[in-house]
């Protein structure tokens, strides 16, 4: 059957804004681990969606590619991180970056789960709970394959700056200015969701497969 606009959003709703704000607050909560205390006194290592909500990048965008049929795009506030802060700057870059993917990782298996027991559901809420875990499976997936994508300011782009020895890291993080630049060329021409999509299908299979 196909949704509606308004059914399409109230199915997305609630699996985008935890997908995009559980990501952000994954990143402040492993700052904070390593040393760096500013998401903390910002207060934004937090469950509460209203702490990370852009009302751009969190609502409008994904609204609109997913009424357009597009991949899911969009973004919370970023979370402040002062790499200066933390015990090992360069090493500890990694694990604060990967902390991102890492939840969408967890949350996609959460909505596997869910999928699993609307099996078993109540027939009320048998057909909504399947379309919001299947929703939620599809948007964790999206937003970690996204942002493991090699290009600052990207997960991704940090965890590479991180890897890369210090003669090759300075250079390629200078390209962060003009990641996002890039990123909305790359949507809108197409191109981003001819790299996404194999790659989605690819950890979605594995995700299947092991659950």
């Amino acid at each position: 059957m196909e949704l509606t606009i308004i059914q399409k959003i109230a199915v997305y709703a609630l699996p985008v804004i935890f997908a995009i704000t559980v990501h952000e607050a994954a990143h402040g909560y492993v700052a904070k681990y390593f040393g760096d205390m500013t998401a903390f006194n910002a207060g934004r290592i937090t469950l509460n969606p209203l702490k990370h909500i852009d009302p751009f990048g969190t609502v409008v965008l994904p609204a609109l590619t997913i009424m357009l049929g597009g991949i899911l795009f969009g973004w919370a506030k970023p979370v402040p991180v002062d790499f200066g802060r933390l015990r090992n700057p360069k090493k500890d870059m990694l694990w604060v970056a990967a902390a991102g993917p890492a939840s969408n990782f967890v949350m996609a298996v959460f909505w596997v789960l869910a999928l699993k027991y609307a099996a078993f559901a109540p027939d009320s809420m048998a057909y909504p709970l399947s379309l919001m875990a299947e929703a939620g499976i599809k948007i964790n997936l999206v937003l970690m394959v996204l942002n493991l994508l090699p290009l600052p300011p990207l997960d991704g782009g940090r965890i590479a700056v991180s890897l890369l020895p210090y003669r090759l890291a300075r250079p390629f993080a200078q390209i962060e200015p003009y990641g996002f630049v890039i990123l909305i060329v790359l949507l809108f021409t197409g191109v981003l969701g001819n790299i996404l999509q194999p790659l989605i299908s690819l950890v979605g299979g594995l995700l299947s497969n092991l659950l």
